[in-house]
């Protein structure tokens, strides 16, 4: 013992004799861990005492140590056993820092401890037993790191501990029944662990002083079990994502004191014939994605709510008169149903109704004209009801409205004057309705207005101006009408105009002057009208056009040359009054039918074009003659060329096997051989695991990306997948692009595959990748209005796969290097050699047999379990989102041994979001980046269920662009508010 005092004053000899013991022993704790932002500085002064250093309380009496607390601090190491040494401490918080390794079994010889935190940490291995030795303990927090195994049976004997939180770890096994022996337990959260599937334990309803029990995804199944109404002090209870069955008990009525119920995503069958009469405290409910039938009980809509969640179910029946009676309802979601009848007619009088959506069900009669009481609804969704009659007046006086989805309905009549004006609505949808009269002029006043859609009514007269002063305005589609007069001259001025689709109305006159101040249109569909004059040239400059359908018009006068800039998908000039020769580009086949009806066009394709005078004075035998000696003389020469191009074949293949097995796409004019004679190192422009990428300039001047991959492709399999689903990285890339097309998924031209040369042809990208660009000398490229662009192009083309495709395309390696970027910086997501199709009711692909993905970009739960769903691509697509707002690498040697993710939380927290946001971007922006970082940090929340969905993040991205001064509205369950406050950056 005397030895071991020497060597501990030893290893501190700067440190005085008046330090106390404890003193020695936290510093001895400093040596142990790593702190790179020197949090721990402090712990080098001579007090005589450590109760004025960081993270240290003492008792004011005593002097003596009894709480640390170190959380958020970036500390890095095992956990210190030195604290256990403290004999009065009573708190040991280490929220929140990269505390890694094991929990030791001497822990327990910190004997009057009553709080641990050591959540959000890197901790591995089993839970200890030795734990449940800690007489004293009251509050333990392990949740959200990596601990497996199975919660220790010895746990049942603690004798004091009020919350047990395990949640967000890799527990198996089953939930232990000894748990139901903690008599004193008010909080039990192990949601979100991979428990072996088994039934609620019914033990638990021993716990009589529970107040919450949070069970979601802990793969759970069969019935509720009834004897939980025991749990009369019940609080909050969550059962979601399991494969619960059966109904709700209807003994759950004797719970006199809960607050909460969650039962979402789960596999519940049977009714919501629940008795609720006895829950007067109930004030939120959330049943959502089960498969509930029935009628929704009376009683449930009698009681004070403040939320009801039953969307998702199959739910019939009314909804019951008694919920507009709620003096506190403020969000109702009923979407995705199969409910009927009218809505209660006062619904909305005595609410604070802010969130309102009965979406997909068979509800008719009116919309109430009460919904709006309140002044406080923010949105309104109805759409595919049977919904009649006309728009509300009142709700022309919810300036409080910010969205209004009323589409697929059989409304009428005009729409209040005041509806076209309100100054916070951003959203208005009238889609396939029978509405009609004018568009008032009054529309000026809604200068948050992005999306406008009227499409499919019987509006009519003129497309009022003031639609042109609306700045914000991203999407304006009006089709199928009966508008008239001209386009308007102001219109040029939307120049964040994404699409505008005008057919099938009946306007007139030509193209408004300045229409090059169009440079955001990706859309342009005026088909089926009575425009007139010429197509203006300046089209061809639009950067972003894809789209563009003029056909079924009255345009006159040549086609543009400068259309043959445009990267178009969809070209439509048919039936209109073109003449001319077409475009050398558009010659082709495949733009055949994008000029029929035009009998003025010159069309080589159909042998129409008109010859000059004098050629037709020439002499039949004078033209057979020059057809033959040219025939003749093209013959020799292409016996020549044939002969020199097998020869110089033969000799490059070597190089490039023949390619045997070509496969296209699109309609293509250029050939293997020609791709193949290009690929040779002078023309490498990148080069990575899987093989070369050729940059390939054809001789028709188009630029393609031509990726050969090395040897046989790696295979990233499931562990338990069928011979159809075993597919290399080529396969992968080739089944997911082939299929699929979308302007911000990368073009798969066309591929080949020999057996041992595997071929892929892209688009060709002259940006490159956003990862080389953005960690380049190059970044000044990137302004923050371009940032936002490329992560607004990433979110659509990941929503596409995740919510379009059918089956879904989980990607499982987004980042900044697999999204490319074009000539005007616009994004497309690329790289699909490890992509994966997901199946399954969870679309899960359950046990991959190896992790795909980058370092840095990998979704925590990803890289331990190798299960893998949407929600992985989701965290992946975060880590791109704070890259454009730090301009910092995933993984730097500046974080130490963190990543990007949790050194923007820590810098966050301990140095505010000035420390966090690229210091090249304009200060201007600050708020709308401080919201672009809100949405990334939702992103990579630690719980896969906390992450938005892909679509939903496509939503937040373009409501953030569009709303520059909102009221900012609670955050409910952790989801993003569609409105936003000035202040942003003190909310991050």
């Amino acid at each position: 013992m005397l030895l071991f005092i020497s060597l501990l004053i030893l290893s501190f000899p700067s440190t005085p004799h008046s330090l106390n013991q404890e003193g020695l022993f936290l510093q001895r704790v400093k040596l142990a861990l790593t702190d790179p932002t020197h949090q721990l500085t402090s712990w080098d002064n001579r007090d005589s005492t450590p109760c004025d250093w960081y993270g240290i309380q003492c008792d004011p009496s005593t002097h003596r140590v009894i709480s640390v607390d170190l959380s958020n601090s970036q500390l890095a190491g095992s956990f210190p056993t030195f604290l256990c040494r403290l004999p009065n401490l009573t708190s040991i918080f280490l929220f929140n820092n990269s505390i890694s390794g094991s929990l030791p079994a001497q822990i327990s010889d910190c004997q009057n401890l009553e709080s641990l935190d050591l959540s959000q940490n890197l901790l591995v291995g089993t839970i200890p037993e030795s734990l449940s030795e800690l007489k004293n303990l009251k509050f333990l927090n392990l949740a959200a790191n990596n601990l497996t195994g199975e919660i220790p049976v010895k746990f049942g004997e603690f004798k004091n501990l009020e919350i047990l939180l395990l949640a967000g770890n890799f527990l198996n096994g089953t939930i232990p029944s000894q748990l139901s022996n903690i008599s004193t337990l008010q909080h039990l959260i192990l949601a979100y662990n991979p428990f072996q599937p088994s039934q609620i334990p019914t033990q638990l309803a021993n716990l009589t002083n529970l107040k919450e029990l949070w069970l979601a995804d802990c793969r759970l199944f069969g019935p509720i079990p009834p004897v939980l109404s025991r749990l009369t002090r019940l609080e909050n209870l969550d059962l979601s994502d399991n494969w619960l069955t059966g109904s709700i008990p209807s003994s759950f009525s004797e719970f006199k004191s809960i607050v909460q119920i969650e039962l979402f995503n789960n596999s519940l069958s049977g009714s919501l014939s629940v008795g609720f009469s006895n829950l007067t405290t109930l004030r939120r409910i959330d049943v959502s994605m089960n498969q509930l039938a029935g009628s929704i009980p009376n009683d449930l809509c009698e009681l004070e709510l403040e939320s009801l969640n039953l969307f998702e179910n199959r739910l019939e029946g009314k909804l019951p008169e008694s919920i507009s009676k709620s003096p506190n309802l403020y969000e109702l979601k009923l979407f995705n149903n199969k409910l009927t009848g009218e809505l209660p007619s006062q619904l909305g009088l005595n609410s604070p109704l802010k969130s309102f959506d009965v979406s997909y069900n068979n509800f008719s009669g009116g919309i109430p004209k009460t919904l709006c009481a309140k002044g406080e609804l923010q949105d309104l969704i109805l759409i595919h009801n049977s919904f009649s009659g006309k728009i509300p007046d009142n709700l022309g006086k919810c300036y409080s409205l910010g969205r209004a989805r009323l589409r697929n309905n059989q409304l009428s009549g005009a729409v209040p004057v005041e509806f076209w004006g309100l100054p916070g609505v951003y959203l208005i949808d009238l889609i396939d309705n029978s509405l009609s009269g004018y568009v008032s002029n009054k529309i000026s006043s809604a200068q948050n207005l992005s999306v406008l859609l009227l499409s499919n009514n019987k509006f009519s007269g003129k497309i009022p101006g003031e639609i042109g002063v609306l700045g914000n305005l991203i999407e304006f589609s009006a089709s199928n009408n009966m508008f008239n007069g001209s386009i308007p001259d102001n219109f040029v001025k939307l120049n964040l105009l994404n699409r505008l689709v005008l057919d099938n109305n009946e306007l007139s006159g030509g193209f408004p002057s300045g229409i090059q101040g169009l440079q955001s249109l990706n859309e342009l569909n005026l088909a089926n009208n009575k425009l007139s004059g010429e197509i203006p040239a300046e089209i061809g400059d639009f950067p972003v056009l894809n789209y563009l359908d003029l056909s079924g018009n009255r345009f006159s006068g040549k086609i543009p040359l400068e259309l043959q800039k445009l990267k178009l998908n969809m070209l439509n000039l048919s039936n209109n009054l073109l003449s001319g020769d077409i475009p050398p580009l558009f010659a082709k086949d495949m733009y055949k039918n994008s000029f029929v009806g035009n009998p003025g066009l010159c069309n080589d394709l159909d042998g129409l074009c008109p010859r000059d005078r004098g050629a037709k004075q020439l002499s039949y035998s004078w033209i057979l003659i020059l057809i033959f000696t040219f025939s003749g003389l093209v013959f020799i020469a292409g016996v020549g060329w044939f002969y020199f191009k097998f020869r110089n074949f033969k000799k490059n293949s070597k190089k490039v096997v023949t390619i045997l097995k070509w496969r296209s796409f699109h309609k293509l004019d250029f050939s293997e051989f020609e791709i193949a004679n290009y690929l040779n190192e002078d023309n490498v422009i990148g080069s990575g695991a899987s093989g070369k990428v050729y940059k390939v300039v054809l001789s028709n001047g188009e630029t393609v990306a031509v990726k050969k991959l090395r040897g046989p492709t790696k295979k990233y399999d499931d562990a338990n997948a069928d011979s159809d689903s075993n597919k290399g990285e080529f396969e992968a890339e080739v089944e997911t692009l082939g299929n699929i097309r979308h302007k911000n998924i990368v073009r798969l031209w066309c591929c080949c595959n020999t057996g041992d040369c595997k071929i892929l042809v892209y688009e060709y990208m002259p940006n490159g990748s956003l990862g080389d660009l953005l960690h380049s000398t190059k970044s000044g490229l990137l302004d923050w209005k371009t940032r936002y662009k490329i992560a607004l192009d990433a979110a659509e083309g990941l929503s596409y796969l995740h919510h379009d495709c059918v089956p879904p395309i989980v990607h499982r390696d987004v980042k900044s290097n697999n999204i490319l970027l074009d000539e005007e910086f616009g994004a497309r997501v690329a790289d699909f050699g490890v992509a994966k199709v997901v199946h399954g009711v969870n679309k899960r692909i359950e046990s991959m047999s190896m992790i795909a993905g980058s370092c840095g970009y990998i979704a925590p739960e990803y890289a331990y379990t190798l299960r893998v769903n949407e929600k992985s691509d989701i965290y992946s697509f975060g880590v791109v989102i704070l890259e454009l707002v730090t301009g910092k690498l995933p993984i730097d040697p500046q974080f130490g041994e963190k990543d990007l993710v949790k050194w923007v939380y820590t810098t966050l927290d301990q140095k505010g979001v000035d420390h966090v946001i690229d210091s090249k971007l304009d200060s201007v922006y600050k708020n709308e980046i401080c919201r672009v970082l809100d949405v990334g940090l939702r992103c990579t929340n630690s719980l896969p269920i906390n992450r938005p969905s892909m679509r939903r993040v496509v939503k937040f991205l373009q409501e953030i662009a569009n709303v520059e001064k909102k009221s900012k509205s609670s955050k409910k369950d952790g989801t993003l508010s569609p409105y936003y406050y000035e202040e942003a950056c003190d909310e991050v």
